[in-house]
């Protein structure tokens, strides 16, 4: 409790962190922040035409199925393969400067999620003016589920940057991983599928349910896409699996921290 009270008193640095990494993310760009929308657009644009075209999904309004998880996704993402390398690129300061090293990878995720609120503005901008609308009711259980998916964010974060440090082929082999979870997560798919393909492999039905960012995505989809309240058994997985992996990470951020110093 009194590491974690260190950490709250500097967030002022956090705050300062943030600000930075906003600012600078597309430092130098012609349409700067403006990426910030354009970037799931066009992922939006590509998976639409090969899931819905080429592929043809057969599920109604694609793309809107599509774009409620895709958002999500390219949060914990981002955190999972750009998180990875927070801690090596502020090594400077890591080594001359006295702070909870936890401060980098929070500013980072948390710079990363508001990134993510921005996208949401699309997101609902595109329901509304598609005239697929929107439910008030299930929308009171969205904060609910974006804070959970912040904190298995962070946990990833926090997992990732201080194993990168004694580890630095990671931040390469993650955009491979990330890559393989985005398949394994459904995102371009519904779970509906999965579940009738393994109706007769439980072993590997369970398995797949193991994945933490299958129930946040299922949450999303059902409060954007289906406009209902999340059932409860999809809510509960997601808290319990988002806290685990943030404990796990911080646990792991703790041991591994105090050899940054001599790794950097």
């Amino acid at each position: 409790m009194n590491h974690l009270k260190e950490i709250f008193e500097y967030r002022e640095m956090i705050y300062g962190l943030v600000r930075r990494e906003l600012r600078g993310r597309y430092k130098g760009s012609v349409l700067g922040f403006l990426w910030t929308f354009i970037n799931p657009l066009l992922q939006l644009v590509v998976y639409t035409l090969v899931f819905s075209v080429i592929m043809r999904a057969g599920i109604d309004k694609y793309y809107l199925f599509l774009f409620v998880a895709l958002v999500p996704w390219i949060f914990f993402s981002t955190c999972l393969t750009g998180g990875a390398g927070c801690i090596m690129a502020s090594q400077d300061m890591v080594k001359k400067i006295y702070f909870p090293r936890e401060v980098i990878p929070i500013a980072f995720a948390t710079s990363a999620f508001i990134n993510m609120l921005l996208t949401f503005v699309v997101v609902f901008v595109v329901l509304l003016f598609s005239g697929y609308g929107l439910n008030p009711v299930a929308l009171l259980y969205l904060p609910i589920v974006m804070l959970v998916e912040f904190f298995l964010a962070l946990g990833i974060t926090l997992l990732a940057s201080a194993c990168t440090v004694y580890f630095r082929d990671l931040q390469y082999i993650l955009g491979i991983i990330s890559m393989a979870w985005q398949y394994l997560t459904p995102v371009l798919y519904s779970s509906a599928m999965v579940e009738e393909q393994l109706a007769n492999h439980r072993i590997l039905l369970y398995i797949w349910n193991l994945n933490p960012t299958t129930p946040l995505i299922n949450a999303y989809r059902q409060i954007l896409y289906y406009k209902s309240v999340p059932d409860l058994h999809t809510l509960l997985a997601a808290v319990i699996l988002g806290m685990l992996v943030c404990v796990i990470g911080y646990l792991t951020f703790q041991k591994l921290q105090r050899g940054f110093a001599e790794e950097l």
